[in-house]
């Protein structure tokens, strides 16, 4: 279905399409492939930028596009990659003993294979509220009960009640 349409793209639209998969706005994009007049108004050249991308053939080719781009940059990403560790391996093989480069290529290498993740250790307290009040409770009265002068709970009697609560 995306190859006929393909082809029937005008010169225009084919420069619309690459500019608008290369990141360029629609609008953008518009100005650069058709003659607009320099009193063109912003929001005519955006709402026909607008009409043209809803359009089969042009919206095909742009997605056709960026998939193309994205798979040139997912290849010099894992090119560099691999230059990379390669470059790392060089070190730690001819680094003279000693050589902190040695020491930090190897660290590196170690960081790109995932050897030194941080572990955390999850801790969580599977206890219901229930349970954890009565915890706090019974931690609460050991503590009341080393304290002879505490009062436990206020009578209303007392001064001190209503200056503390």
């Amino acid at each position: 279905m995306a190859g006929p349409q393909i082809d029937k793209l005008t010169p225009k639209q084919l420069h619309f399409a690459r500019c608008v998969a290369s990141g360029m706005t629609q609008a953008a994009a518009y100005r650069e492939a058709f003659d607009c007049q320099a009193g063109s108004l912003s929001k005519t050249q955006q709402e026909a930028a607008s009409r043209l991308m809803v359009k089969d053939k042009v919206r095909a080719r742009v997605d056709t596009l960026v998939r193309q781009r994205e798979r040139g940059m997912l290849a010099t990403a894992l090119s560099d990659r691999e230059r990379v560790l390669d470059k790392l391996r060089h070190f730690i093989d001819h680094a003279k003993p000693g050589d902190g480069s040695k020491i930090r290529a190897a660290e590196l290498l170690g960081k790109s294979v995932g050897l030194f993740k941080e572990v955390i250790e999850d801790k969580r307290d599977n206890r219901t509220v229930a349970e954890i009040e009565q915890a706090l409770n019974e931690r609460l009265a050991s503590y009341l009960q080393k304290d002879p002068e505490a009062d436990p709970e206020p009578d209303g009697n007392d001064e001190t009640d209503a200056a503390v609560h």
